[in-house]
């Protein structure tokens, strides 16, 4: 059952991924002149942005797998030459990193073909050009890491390493704002469409990957196979290069940058300001577990060294909110700008289930092996549950409220609708919360090498599921109190009373919710976890 669901789902974002391109694609080609050059530029935009991912995809796997995986220690005492385990790590890593990249770009590629009505040369040079671009990337993520544990210290390689991936996140997004989408669907821009078609025209660097990558398929889809191979051939030259240089690299430096990975870690941040004194209003046993579970999130650098990625995130939020151009659209101002605001509400939201996701769900499991040790102390599985909640709720509480208020004063909004975020948002972030640990609870994983990874898993989809489903439940049951209530502000009307109680109604409804989303599944997380345990 639990395949039968998450195939069910994946074919369906498969699915609607490939019904999207298509309709896309075929719009395109539908316009003159300039058509298809919107679709090539579409396609290049596509190959950076995949190439990126797979990048930092790449990066984090191969880390993981090459350095911090628990059983290298018994396989480098194996009789086995250290690049040889290398590459087979490295191949290991390569599929890893790379596999669901390519599920999900395959619409977009097949999509080409059936619009381009391309033969069977099209879909093998797809097929070169992924395969090229997968191993292009774990190589060089390889080579960086690698090269990385050598110089830097061993104690503070996962901290930089999490930077570096923040740095690919930041140049993810700059290279989208250099491709300038908003060129496909703007030209007013332009003095003219000279201007404008030139600056759809502009070629990338004949130095990247992904350039040949382009060139290939374009060659391909304008018709002429040999060149299309011929571009291919280029990348796969380069690929079969850098897989002989990376096992050369690793023969020279692997084993070394291993051995340093096993001495002592050092703490970057100092803990002396956590302690029993700073939480003394608190019982013993819950000030105990509290003090116990904030320690532990520091003393992990791949955890808090992620609340700089979070702060870029929030910022990039903010920043579309500031740059949205409302005054162009045919929408009258006020109703747009209650309108954004009332659907940021939901986006914000989902925005904090993936943050949540990443930080609160896998609590439980990272306990590890030393959950014997919480369930054999006086406290009850059910105030463990809770001190987790709350060591978690407040800070995604004030996550979730800074979104929420200045983007609302950056749409300027009525204080109908401030409000109403805010209150909104209030009561929702516990129950999604509660469902991160509820569920977290519910399906631990204590022997994940990486306990965020858990959020992938059976409970991580069904989490996933539940909270978007309870966010949209909420939206909708909103949604027509809230558009009354508006419409009667802006045009100076009262509503009747028959309006008042449909409104009262619907908002006690999404209070009941609110409250059943607290209180089931951590009742639910308490009980698997206690039968998980005795």
């Amino acid at each position: 059952m639990k395949l039968l669901l998450i195939s069910t789902i994946g074919l369906v974002f498969w699915a609607g991924l490939f019904a999207v391109s298509l309709r896309v694609l075929s719009y395109f080609k539908g316009i003159e002149d300039i058509g298809d050059i919107l679709a090539l530029k579409l396609l290049s935009m596509m190959l950076i942005i995949s190439f990126v991912l797979l990048i930092f995809s790449s990066i984090l796997t191969s880390l993981s797998k090459l350095y911090l995986s628990r059983d290298l220690l018994l396989v480098h005492s194996l009789p086995v030459s250290s690049h040889k385990i290398f590459t087979a790590r490295w191949i290991d890593s390569t599929i890893d990193s790379s596999w669901m990249v390519i599920i999900y770009t395959l619409p977009v590629f097949i999509s080409y073909g059936i619009v381009y009505r391309s033969g069977f040369f099209f879909y093998l040079d797809i097929f070169l050009v992924l395969m090229s671009l997968s191993i292009t990337a774990s190589a060089l993520s390889s080579i960086l890491v690698m090269s990385a544990v050598i110089v830097i210290p061993a104690s503070r390689m996962r901290s930089v390493f999490i930077f570096i991936s923040l740095f690919f996140f930041v140049a993810l997004y700059i290279a989208i704002r250099f491709l300038r989408p908003e060129l496909l669907v703007d030209p007013e821009i332009f003095d003219s469409i000279l201007v404008y078609i030139t600056a759809l025209k502009t070629p990338s660097s004949p130095f990247l990957p992904t350039t040949w990558a382009f060139d290939s398929i374009k060659a391909i889809l304008s018709g002429s196979v040999a060149d299309g191979m011929f571009h291919a051939g280029i990348s796969l030259s380069f690929t079969g290069t850098l897989v002989f240089a990376i096992i050369i690299v690793a023969d020279s430096i692997y084993f070394k940058g291993f051995s340093k990975t096993q001495s002592a870690q050092v703490r970057l941040i100092k803990q002396s300001w956590i302690g029993s004194n700073f939480f003394k209003f608190l019982p013993a046993q819950v000030r105990a577990l509290a003090v116990k579970e904030i320690k532990t999130f520091f003393r992990d650098q791949t955890q808090w060294s992620q609340l700089f990625l979070i702060a870029a995130l929030v910022v990039i939020y903010i920043y579309n909110f500031n740059v949205l151009p409302i005054e162009k659209s045919p929408i009258k101002t006020i109703y747009l700008q209650n309108l954004l605001s009332f659907l940021n509400m939901g986006l914000a939201l989902f925005v904090l289930t993936a943050i949540t996701g990443r930080f609160a769900y896998p609590a439980v499991s990272s306990e590890r092996n030393a959950f014997w040790i919480v369930k054999s102390s006086p406290g009850t599985i059910k105030k463990f549950l809770w001190v987790k909640f709350f060591i978690y709720y407040f800070p995604l509480l004030i996550l979730a409220e800074i979104l929420i208020i200045v983007t609302n004063i950056l749409l300027n909004v009525t204080i109908f609708m401030m409000i109403l975020s805010i209150v909104t948002v209030f009561f929702l972030v516990p129950g999604i919360v509660a469902m991160g640990i509820g569920l977290g609870a519910a399906y631990p994983d204590f022997k994940a090498e990486n306990p965020t990874q858990t959020v992938t898993s059976f409970g991580g989809l069904i989490f996933m599921i539940l909270c978007a489903g309870y966010i949209g439940i909420v939206i909708v049951i909103e949604a027509g109190p809230v558009y009354s209530i508006l419409m009667a502000d802006i045009n100076g009307q009262t509503l009747s009373i028959l309006k008042w109680v449909w409104i009262t109604v619907s908002f006690s409804i999404a209070f009941t919710l609110s409250i059943l989303a607290i209180i089931l599944p951590m009742n639910f997380g308490e009980k698997k976890l206690s039968k998980l345990s005795t």
